[in-house]
């Protein structure tokens, strides 16, 4: 409550999401789906997965089969490759420094582990997705899946070209949105539906609901894609969750989230502007979505050195590795800023501006001036306090 969250994977949760976490439902088993349980007594846990699942469809416009039980976005991951893929099959994935998720092929996950991934990354020069040199590796390798959707990216993901290249490859394209599902919702980016075959994402992050996630697919794929979760990889789904999410859901629908997702890529590409201004190196010049990711060379100091700097003052962030980064990932280059939680507090461009000069003028200084230090965290804590989270109690 005193401090300011920039981590771009984090947000808050309504007093209505937490309530249906802690509700009654956190209490049943229910393996299996609406009207086809291993147990008996799911009337309600069937009326509340079928109210999450017709939400999921109204929120983003699909007709697309829904799969509301997975219990985060990594299961989901797993859950899509073994409905579609054999062991040991080629797969197209970002690299992770360039912005992909462990899940998207990394060496040390399951998914680098059980199948052949080719990584494509960002161009050099742009550090922006270059769509004719992944059309190229793709029509070359031939996977059966390419993964679309990142981690770390600040630009627009193109899902209709994504789909064009999947086309000529042959193969399936799977859109992980897990980050910008808030921002589809509210139609600051273009929508996936209907150029993907299999769209999952996770439920809080800019969606502002519960950990959980959800997965879409074309109608033919539903029978795969559900058995693949359940009894592939789960066993009963978390109920509490999914009333959560339903709840979510229902929240993301209203007007003023639009205006919420509107507000987070605003304060995003102001804070970018700011830092950029402020002599920051802005990794592909800027955003288009709600992360900034920052190149801290300049400052003489590591990504690891700059979050634990940031943190003694109140603002959290975290390190993370830039495209071809000569770092480690334990003390990378970068540090990934975001501005969900920021926004949901009702935060905007001023506050943003602001936290941008906290932020070089800490770096500038590496913790060395205890003055700088003490005045910065006092006026980052006035600052959070005059913007309290939603539904949470100071005293």
């Amino acid at each position: 409550m005193e401090g300011i969250e920039l981590i771009p994977s984090e947000n808050y949760a309504s007093c209505a999401v937490m309530e249906a976490l802690g509700s009654v439902f956190v209490n049943k088993y229910s393996e299996g789906y609406p009207g086809r349980r291993y147990y008996g007594g799911n009337v309600y846990v069937d009326m509340v997965e079928e109210l999450a699942m017709e939400r999921a469809r109204k929120l983003f416009k699909t007709d697309y089969h829904v799969n509301v039980q997975p219990y985060s976005g990594s299961p989901a991951n797993m859950a899509i490759y073994l409905a579609l893929l054999d062991f040991g099959d080629k797969v197209m994935g970002m690299e992770l420094s360039h912005g992909g998720h462990l899940t998207h092929g990394h060496p040390v996950n399951f998914s680098g582990m059980a199948y052949k991934f080719i990584r494509y990354g960002v161009d050099p020069e742009t550090e922006m997705l270059d769509y004719d040199r992944i059309e190229e590796m793709a029509i070359s390798e031939r996977p059966k899946l390419i993964v679309s959707g990142t981690t770390c990216y600040p630009r627009t993901i193109d899902f209709e070209r994504f789909a064009d290249i999947a086309r000529k490859a042959g193969a399936y394209l799977l859109a992980d949105i897990s980050h910008i599902a808030g921002l589809i919702a509210a139609e600051v980016h273009p929508s996936p539906f209907g150029h993907a075959d299999v769209v999952m994402t996770t439920t809080h992050k800019t969606l502002r609901g519960p950990r959980g996630a959800i997965i879409f697919c074309r109608e033919e794929m539903a029978q795969r894609i559900d058995r693949a979760v359940f009894p592939g990889i789960q066993g009963g789904p978390h109920d509490n969750v999914t009333a959560a999410i339903a709840v979510a859901l229902g929240e993301a629908m209203r007007p003023e989230f639009k205006e919420y997702g509107i507000q987070v890529k605003r304060n995003a590409e102001v804070l970018a502007e700011e830092l950029k201004r402020l002599g920051a190196r802005i990794v592909s010049g800027g955003t288009d979505n709600h992360i900034v990711l920052v190149d801290i060379r300049s400052f003489g100091i590591g990504g690891k050195e700059a979050e634990d700097l940031l943190d003694k003052v109140g603002i959290a962030v975290n390190k993370n590795m830039i495209p071809f980064d000569p770092s480690t990932p334990m003390n990378p280059s970068g540090i990934r800023l975001g501005t969900p939680a920021v926004t949901t507090r009702g935060m905007k461009e001023g506050e943003m501006r602001l936290i941008a000069s906290w932020i070089v003028e800490v770096l500038s200084s590496k913790g060395k001036d205890e003055k700088v230090m003490r005045r910065v965290r006092k006026e980052v804590r006035e600052l959070a306090m005059s913007f309290p989270i939603p539904g949470i109690r100071s005293g």
